[in-house]
Order: structure tokens, then C-alpha cells, then sequence
């Protein structure tokens, strides 16, 4: 991902201790992408073990098959499979099931966003392993689906031993042995069409440019429900289901989410611009939603009025890439398609004297991300430009500057 070159999530294997016939690991899970999330149903993890390991217990996560266990004649292991999947448990779960970072649902916040929230852990058992450095095989073939597809997960590669500090900071201990797996993100690895679009609109061109036509494709064209249907009011419409279908509400576009993008006023030495996010499925909650803008004013943003921002600096002095997300406990859940199924706000960004211009589009984001997912743009030639003609941009700006002072003397 360009605007987030180093992006990942890492799974570290830490062997706590040797078993007669295995060992315990902490499995760590970090989400090192900035502004790239795992929402529910959360996350899934899945590996090919080398030999004949088998797991005997989890705390904070569980198999989701238990496998032919059959061989064992006393006690039963948590699961015999050669390809464990593994999930974690949801919140609630009695204490001693939890260990810390657990139990989230397998939801994971994105780095920049909330750092704390961003990891997650388990506690795996595993027999018939090697009981040393060197007998200890590492598992193969690292799957993760987060919770579709999209991750590529490298080889599992043998590290430095972590280090642990006792919570008085005065004793160090280490891990017998530890191994890291990386796994990085593809958009085109994880669907075919983008999952969102933008539209866009300012205040000195009467054309709003919508997102282009089957932006997101059009593949559900004959399932989608328009927004008067009665069909919405049939219980159980909004349930989401398993393989995470859509319900989209028919539109030209076809997208989940739409972003919209509008020039609002230009002040003489700032310009104020208003972002709002529509959420048009119907079966789709986006919690701790994330929006990335790439625009060559965000080094100057003066203010964002109902977002929280955070400017994403990739490239040392290259400061054009800003994310925003919703403040916590007001804005941060997207709704279903509805009535309360969209975000917004404003901001107000100072101007550059020596590169300022409304010109050719230049108000307009440069890519839009939403959760991560790159969002189609409209064609550049379709952008609301300013009018050719300075004596009718006079016109307007004259006219513009008339209503304001007649809705404001009419409000007083």
C-alpha cells in the first residue's frame, strides 16, 4: 500500500515453557497497519502443523473443529486436525478462558487509530512437538482471513527470544524460543471491484459529479432494495449473514459506501470543506470505521469539527495524507443503510498563498480510502471546475456573497 508502505500484521510465537511432549506458546497478534482494521466477524487464523502435533488446550481462543481424536484413549486433546483454524473468543467468556488481549470477538483496531486495541493474544498447548530448540518444528502455510480474504502470510522465521519485564521493572525474562509470521494485505487479492466511491461538489459549480456508474459492479443489481421498499420492514432483513452477502440499496453506483466530498466556502485565508460517508447495505454496521484522504492541503488543516484526524506521514517531509475516524461513543459507528445510516463533518484548512488554487480540480482529493479499501474517483475531466469566464466567476462569487447576507439578515 503506498500510503502505508509498512503495513502489516505480525504473529509472534513465544514459547513459555517446555511440556512433556510439547510446549506452551503465546501467540501474539499486532495490527501494524495504520488505518486498516479486522471488524466483526473478526479475525481467523490457520496453519499446517510439520509433524503429528495435536492441541491440547487454548486459553483465549478456540479450534473451530475438534478433529479424529480417535487414537487417544485418556485424555482428550482440543483438537487433532493437521489444519487448525483458529478464532478468538467473544467478550463475556469466564475468567479462566481469558488471557489478556483476548477475547474481542476478533476484532482488531487499526495502528494508528488505537494502538491499544490493536492486539490481540492466546495461549496454545501443543503435544507430540519437539521439546527443545532443536526438535521444535515450525508450523507451515500461515493462513489468516481478516475476516475475508486479502492477507498473504509469509514463512514463520525464527527471531530473538521476547523479553519480559515483572511488573516492578526490576527482573528481565525471556522467552525459550520465539518466531515471527508477517502478513500483508492486497485489495485485488480481496475482491474484484472496489468497495466504495466518491462524489464530489463545491459551492461555485451548480454540477455534482456522482460516482461513476457500477463503480462497485453491478452484480447485485437484481438483488438490491430500493429505500421505499416494504421488504425493509420484514424482521430479520438487516441480520448479517454468514458469507457477509450485502443487502445494497439501489443505486447507479452499486457501492456499500459512498464518500462525498464538497468545497463548502473560500474565506480569504481559508477554505472550508465538508466530508460525509452514506452507508447504503443494509446488513453492515461499520464499527470503528476509518476514512484516509490523500490531498495536497491536509499539511495545513486547521480544524475538523465532529472527526477526530491524525496526519499519516509516510515519506519523511511529504505531509499530504491525513486519516480520520470518529470520535469514540458519538460518530464511530457507521449505521445500516437508512435514516441514520451516514457520517459527517467538516474541516477547515488554511491556504497556501504560494500553491493555493481552486482551479482544475485542485479542491478535490487526490484517492480516498475507506477502511482501507481504495474508493473509485470520478474521471478528472468531470470534476466541478471553476467557470472559464472571470466576469461570471465575479457574477457568482457576487450573487454567493448576496445570499449569505440575506440568510443571515433573515435568521437575525
Amino acid at each position: 500500500d503506498p500510503l502505508d508502505p509498512n503495513g502489516n500484521i505480525t504473529m509472534k510465537w513465544d514459547v513459555m515453557s517446555w511440556t512433556p511432549d510439547g510446549y506452551v506458546a503465546v501467540v501474539t497478534m499486532s495490527n501494524f497497519q495504520m488505518y486498516r482494521h479486522i471488524m466483526s466477524p473478526g479475525w481467523s487464523l490457520s496453519w499446517t502443523w510439520a509433524r503429528k502435533e495435536v492441541i491440547w488446550s487454548m486459553v483465549g481462543a478456540q479450534a473451530t473443529e475438534q478433529g479424529d481424536c480417535s487414537k487417544f484413549k485418556g485424555n482428550i486433546p482440543h483438537c487433532c486436525k493437521k489444519t487448525p483454524t483458529v478464532v478468538d473468543l467473544l467478550p463475556g467468556v469466564p475468567y479462566n478462558q481469558q488471557i489478556s488481549n483476548c477475547c474481542k470477538g476478533g476484532v482488531l483496531a487499526a495502528w494508528g487509530q488505537d494502538p491499544l486495541d490493536s492486539v490481540s493474544q492466546f495461549q496454545v498447548s501443543v503435544g507430540q512437538a519437539g521439546t527443545s530448540n532443536r526438535t521444535v518444528k515450525l508450523p507451515l502455510n500461515f493462513t489468516l482471513l481478516g475476516p475475508g480474504l486479502g492477507y498473504t502470510c509469509g514463512p514463520a522465521k525464527i527471531v530473538p527470544p521476547s523479553n519480559f519485564f515483572t511488573p516492578d521493572r526490576r527482573r528481565k525474562t525471556q522467552a525459550l524460543m520465539t518466531w515471527n509470521v508477517t502478513c500483508t494485505y492486497s485489495q485485488f487479492l480481496a475482491q474484484k471491484h472496489p468497495s466504495c466511491c466518491v462524489s464530489l461538489s463545491s459551492f461555485y459549480n451548480e454540477t455534482i459529479t456522482s460516482c461513476p456508474s457500477c463503480a462497485c459492479g453491478c452484480e447485485n443489481r437484481n438483488k438490491c432494495i430500493r429505500s421505499d421498499s416494504k421488504l425493509l420492514s420484514v424482521v430479520g432483513v438487516n441480520t448479517p449473514r454468514k458469507d457477509n452477502l450485502p443487502l445494497l440499496q439501489c443505486t447507479h453506483h452499486m457501492c456499500p459506501v459512498r464518500v462525498h466530498w464538497h468545497v463548502k466556502v473560500n474565506y480569504r485565508d481559508y477554505w472550508r470543506a465538508k466530508i460525509a460517508i452514506t452507508n447504503f447495505n443494509y446488513r453492515m454496521n461499520y464499527t470503528q470505521w476509518t476514512l484516509v484522504v490523500q490531498h495536497p492541503n491536509l499539511n495545513n488543516v486547521t480544524q475538523v469539527f465532529s472527526f477526530d484526524y491524525k496526519p499519516l506521514v509516510a515519506y519523511g517531509s511529504i505531509n499530504d495524507t491525513g486519516m480520520f475516524y470518529g470520535t469514540k461513543f458519538y460518530n464511530d459507528l457507521l449505521m445500516e443503510a437508512g435514516k441514520y445510516g451516514n457520517v459527517q463533518s467538516e474541516l477547515l484548512l488554511q491556504k497556501d498563498k504560494n500553491t493555493f488554487t481552486l482551479t482544475q480540480g485542485w479542491a478535490f482529493p487526490r484517492k480516498v480510502y475507506f477502511n482501507g479499501d481504495e474508493c473509485m474517483l470520478p474521471p478528472p475531466d468531470s470534476y466541478p471546475f471553476l467557470p472559464n469566464s472571470g466576469h461570471k466567476l465575479r457574477g457568482f462569487f457576487i450573487t454567493h456573497i448576496l445570499c449569505s447576507v440575506f440568510t443571515i439578515a433573515v435568521v437575525l
